[in-house]
């Protein structure tokens, strides 16, 4: 057995987690925690494994096997391992093994406890195909099965109309931007005559008109995967309803994995977005107008978007779930102007502090018997310490302060963007100062002050299940930034990072060198931030916002109205749609042609059967009838 196979055993151990939960051990609550957190510890051990076998390898090459094979269409359930897989792979199987363990103490005495942790087995067989998928097909089938298990882990609470109403919300999004991705595969497949990435990138390296003037559309209807997994505008309504899963699941949905897939997919297939612009002539007046501008204004509009819905939440879980949203815009963003490095760095920082905010709204929730309006919080900075502390941790990389994980990737997205687009780099650094004011507010509201709810003043500390991933995740989120992700990740990529040189102080002030407009544009967004957030709320009992905003906070509290506009455009289309179609399956298809023929031909038979007396004398008459009829005419001629 080659090292290489283990990434067989990373893939396929919670699969098999998930099937012997589901026919065996649903009952039982302690065995199906421990098979599904045991598959996904052995999973992270043999990735830091790969890690440390491949980290200076470049690309592994792991035998493929082959699935498929229907005239020129080849298909192989083929693995490939590079910078970006093993990254990947550490990132899901760590940050998921923290979420899996944190879950044991949060998810303790649920009915369905078994089911939830197959689910979760599932959700995460079908990230880490994604992550090590070596062509189209096989990346589009764990695609399909993220959005599946997402599914079913957004409406675990099934019983609750809302939690039924959002796993469809979520899953029915999905696939209109899935629709769009599928076509941009089956482009590429007919206009290169292959579905792996290697061979599609070998043949746009030998020639960048491959794909001919529909080379933009192709990006462009690939970007509709992203646009639906990673909640980008205006396929962003799905996510923060999503929230109505158990905490938990957020954290796994908005860290991680699931938003994580489609960035990490637009960068795992870049050298197609990498080609020179080509329109049909159908679309002519879009030439000069490149797929990565679209995707870089795309990123850039949802960022500022949910930054400004996300000041007006007062849900602990939406406030976080908007956050998401706006950094997913970023990444997005840095991806549309050429840049997947930066994108990918700021994705793996995302993943600790993310997934560390939402597992501590989770503690919070549960000390306040499932409470999440933050204006019926506060006071809990001495009565959760851990939970403070580190939650704060979080905020602090989120705001992009140093030296926290997320100052040094958002400074390489700010960066990018002050090279190479002004506009977006004005609207980054706004995003930024938004990010530091919601956050604070949160924090300023939530956690200090006066207990403002009597299961504020009672709440304790959660227990150690629960504490321990958290500090965890509060060590990534403070030291990710400074571990070489960005460098290692750049290596994948043309002009790529090269290995930092110098000392720890040296790396720590190094975005200040490089980029210093950027680094200190940002750092001067954070503290207007925060000087807002703290002159408003340090010391508020209700929001002053709705009164000095007036129209537009409410604008923000209402999410800008996209839902009830897709509600009266969208839906109302759909539901008139299937109106008309039920009319006219119901009383044309049905009534008229299969119902009306079906009555015709029974009404003749009926008739005729009237002429079948079973009488002699009969017969004789309408015989002879019949003659005479005949006669007349013939004579008649």
């Amino acid at each position: 057995m080659h090292v290489s196979d283990l990434a067989w055993i990373v893939l396929f151990l919670p699969l098999a987690a998930a099937v012997v939960i589901t026919l065996f051990t649903q009952g039982h609550d302690r065995r199906s925690a421990g098979l599904s957190i045991g598959a996904v510890a052995v999973s992270f051990l043999a990735s830091l494994v790969l890690f440390a076998e491949f980290k200076d390898a470049g690309q592994a090459a792991v035998p493929p096997v082959t699935w498929l094979s229907v005239g020129g269409l080849t298909v192989e359930l083929g693995l490939q391992l590079d910078p970006l897989s093993l990254l990947m792979l550490l990132v899901v199987t760590g940050v998921g093994g923290a979420i899996h363990i944190y879950s044991c103490g949060y998810m303790r005495g649920e009915r369905g406890f078994g089911r939830y942790f197959a689910c979760l087995s599932l959700f995460t067989f079908a990230m880490l195909g994604i992550v090590l998928a070596n062509n189209f097909v096989l990346l589009f089938i764990c695609w399909e099965l993220v959005g599946l298990s997402s599914y079913l882990l957004i409406g675990f609470w099934y019983d609750r109309p809302s939690a039924a109403e959002a796993c469809k919300k979520a899953f029915l999004t999905n696939r209109l931007g899935d629709f769009g991705f599928l076509l941009g595969i089956i482009l590429i497949w007919g206009l290169l005559g292959s579905v792996k990435f290697a061979e599609v990138q070998a043949a746009l390296s030998r020639n960048p008109q491959a794909l001919g003037a529909l080379a933009s559309l192709a990006g462009l209807l690939i970007f509709c995967g992203a646009m639906g997994k990673s909640a980008q505008f205006p396929l962003h309504v799905w996510l923060p309803d999503a929230m109505e899963g158990p905490t938990p699941v957020s954290a796994l949905i908005h860290a991680a994995t699931m938003v994580a897939a489609g960035v990490y997919m637009l960068c795992r297939i870049f050298f197609l977005f990498a080609v020179p612009p080509a329109w049909p002539d159908a679309l002519a007046w879009l030439r000069g107008f490149s797929a990565l501008e679209a995707i870089a204004w795309i990123g850039g509009v949802t960022a500022l978007l949910s930054a400004l819905i996300a000041v007006q939440q007062n849900d602990i879980k939406r406030i976080l779930a908007y956050s998401t949203l706006s950094q997913l815009g970023y990444m997005v963003m840095a991806v549309g102007l050429g840049g997947p490095t930066p994108a990918l760095f700021h994705l793996a920082t995302h993943a600790f502090f993310k997934a560390l905010l939402f597992l501590g709204a989770g503690s919070v929730i549960i000390a306040l018997h499932h409470e999440q309006d933050i204006w019926k919080m506060g006071g809990l900075t001495r009565r959760m310490p851990t939970t403070f502390w580190t939650f704060l941790a979080g905020t602090l990389a989120l705001c992009g302060l140093p030296p926290f994980s997320g100052f040094y990737s958002k400074d390489a997205i700010l960066a990018q963007a002050a090279e190479r687009n002004p506009a977006l780099f004005a609207l980054g650094v706004l995003v930024a100062a938004l990010t530091t004011f919601y956050m604070f507010r949160l924090v300023f509201v939530a956690f200090l002050g006066p207990a403002r709810s009597d299961a504020a003043g009672h709440a304790q500390e959660s227990q150690p299940v629960m504490t321990v991933p958290l500090r965890l995740l509060a060590l990534f989120s403070l030291i990710g930034g400074l571990i070489g992700i960005e460098q290692f990740v750049g290596r994948s990529f043309p002009a790529g990072q090269e290995a930092p040189t110098g000392t720890l102080v040296q790396a720590v002030v190094a975005p200040f060198a490089r980029a210093p407009l950027a680094a200190l544009g940002g750092l001067g967004a954070a503290a207007i931030g925060l000087v807002a957030a703290f002159g408003l709320y340090a010391k508020a009992a209700a929001d002053p916002l709705p009164r000095k905003l007036g129209a537009l906070a409410r604008w923000m509290r209402d999410r800008f109205y996209f839902d009830e506009l897709y509600a009266a455009t969208v839906v109302r289309a759909q539901d008139t749609v299937a109106l008309v179609a039920d009319w006219w399956d119901r009383w044309i298809i049905a009534g008229l042609i299969v119902r009306g023929t079906h009555g015709t031909t029974e009404l003749v038979g009926r008739t005729l059967r009237l002429v079948q007396t079973g009488n002699v004398q009969t017969y004789a008459f309408l015989f002879a009838a019949g003659v005479v009829f005949v006669l007349y005419f013939y004579f008649r001629r």
